[in-house]
């Protein structure tokens, strides 16, 4: 799952009432209203009952082009004549996401939550026609990338609206309920899209999403226009566009797509847009994170930090496993893609059990206890490469891990909340989301490199892949790749140690 599919966008931000940052020491946001309603008022109570339903729709919509995109790509691939470049139909949407979550946390922070997320998703829908209508592979790689730049644009829009329009003691709630719309879609999502594809095309299901776009904006965008319009601070000086942060995005999307093409083919020849990526991609990085991410300095740079080290162990595995099964076990597609949906149902338990009230004060040990389960999913996926060892363990292992990857997604958005001043909602968001999906990028990346140096298959995205024509990926492929990414899941389970800021010093 992507930075926008992971099973659900995590959506957060400042917190609109009288909030002090016990570390930063300074108000996160004026008493304007939303926490003076009182506990009693939930996310559908009148007051917020059309702008959830609104900006839960938007999260549907995602979820469902996340899960049937996935199914149909192959297809789309083989027809457009372009299964030696079917990888840059995923790395194209990530890539340009990145550069979108960049603009939308200024734009938002500029002008408000409103215009962003009106630009990301008419962009998303334009994306999606561009693609169902291409002819050719190169347009319909371009339409993914306008789709992703759409993308990144919302998912940070999302976050500056939960954290304007909803108190803190709602947005765990909020995120749950995200968390939760992603159940249908998992289940429903690849049955509806293979339905499709094969009765009516793959152009159908690309070009029947847009249709789902008019519900959400009808209802999201007054209530988002009443309630979190215009900058946090009316009063302050409106900042003008960073420029350099821009640029810098766009070295990262650069940088890491030249990274992930040097992955897909292994030569000598590769290090020059290998290292050309990386010359672009670690400054660029260094500047937009938050300093001292990479060292997981106490606070909300370690807040970042695991946000990449659990979605991106979590992703990279979870991608092969739709192959091993197919490879190895002898499963059909689908029945190797409904060995995984189960994780939509525990992903969501997990991420409800984190909004529950009497949970605040353990938020860090269930974090904890969410990597651990993560890390012992993604440890022993590869069992089922012994024929003795029942193709279920597998779906139940996974299952625990996805509870466990609910509670820790969910919470670091929730963290970020309390770490972030209302002035820095979208630099924050933009932040978070850009570990996530510079993680997926690089660690898939990572992953297909050692699963194809071992004899393994051409890999796709998100399980989408086919075995190498000479007869099947090797089983010690698979293992290459589990392995390391459970040991990188086991590590969050250390940063979590690092989430509360450092005490200020007493005089």
């Amino acid at each position: 799952m992507s930075a926008l599919e992971p099973r659900g966008p995590e959506v957060t931000q400042q917190p609109p009432g009288p909030v002090v940052s016990p570390a930063l020491e300074r108000p996160l946001a004026v008493d304007t209203g939303p926490d003076a309603l009182g506990p009693e008022a939930g996310v559908l109570s009148r007051t917020y009952r059309a702008l959830s339903i609104g900006i839960i729709a938007v999260v549907l919509l995602i979820a469902f082009e996340a899960t049937a995109v996935g199914t149909a790509m192959p297809v789309a691939a083989r027809e457009l004549n372009g299964v030696e470049v079917y990888a840059f139909a995923f790395s194209s949407y990530f890539t340009t996401s990145l550069l979108g979550m960049v603009v939308a946390g200024q734009w938002a922070d500029r002008d408000g939550p409103l215009r962003p997320l009106a630009t990301g998703i008419a962009a998303f829908a334009v994306g999606l026609v561009l693609s169902g209508t291409a002819t050719a592979m190169w347009l319909f790689i371009l339409g993914r990338a306008v789709q992703g730049l759409g993308g990144g644009l919302v998912i940070v829009a999302l976050y500056v609206v939960i954290g304007r329009a909803y108190p803190e003691h709602l947005r765990p709630k909020i995120l749950a309920a995200f968390a939760a719309s992603w159940i249908i879609p998992s289940i429903v999502g690849p049955l509806a899209s293979g339905t499709v594809t094969e009765q009516l095309g793959w152009r159908w299901v690309f070009l029947g999403i847009p249709a789902l776009v008019v519900f959400p904006l009808a209802l999201a965008l007054p209530a988002i226009r009443r309630m979190t319009s215009g900058p946090a601070d009316p009063s302050a000086p409106r900042p003008p566009f960073d420029r350099r942060r821009i640029r810098l995005a766009l070295a990262i999307s650069v940088g890491a797509g030249l990274l992930q093409y040097s992955a897909q083919d292994l030569v000598w020849l590769s290090l020059i847009p290998a290292a050309a990526g990386a010359a672009l991609l670690v400054p660029a990085v260094l500047g937009l994170l938050p300093k001292g991410t990479y060292r997981a300095a106490r606070g909300l740079p370690s807040v970042v930090l695991l946000r990449g080290v659990a979605a991106g162990s979590f992703i990279a595995a979870e991608s092969f496993i739709p192959l091993m099964l197919v490879t190895q076990r002898g499963l059909s597609p689908t029945m190797a893609g409904f060995s995984l949906a189960a994780g939509g149902l525990t992903w969501a338990a997990g991420s409800f059990l984190q909004s529950r009230p009497w949970m605040e004060p353990y938020r860090e040990k269930l974090m904890a206890a969410g990597m651990v389960l993560c890390g012992l999913a993604i440890a022993a996926a590869p069992t089922v490469l012994i024929d003795a060892v029942p193709v279920w363990t597998l779906a139940v292992t996974w299952a625990l891990g996805c509870f466990g990857m609910g509670m820790v997604i969910a919470s670091t958005a929730v963290m970020l909340l309390k770490l972030s001043a209302p002035e820095e909602a979208g630099a924050n968001s933009a932040a978070l989301q850009i570990s996530d999906g510079l993680s997926n990028i690089m660690l898939l990346a990572a992953g297909g490199a050692a699963f194809a140096a071992l004899g393994g298959g051409a890999v796709g995205h998100h399980g989408a892949a086919a075995a190498s024509s000479s007869g099947g990926s090797h089983p010690a492929a698979f293992a290459v790749v589990f392995i390391p990414m459970a040991v990188v899941a086991i590590l969050g389970a250390w940063v979590t140690t690092r989430l509360k800021p450092s005490a200020p010093e007493t005089v």
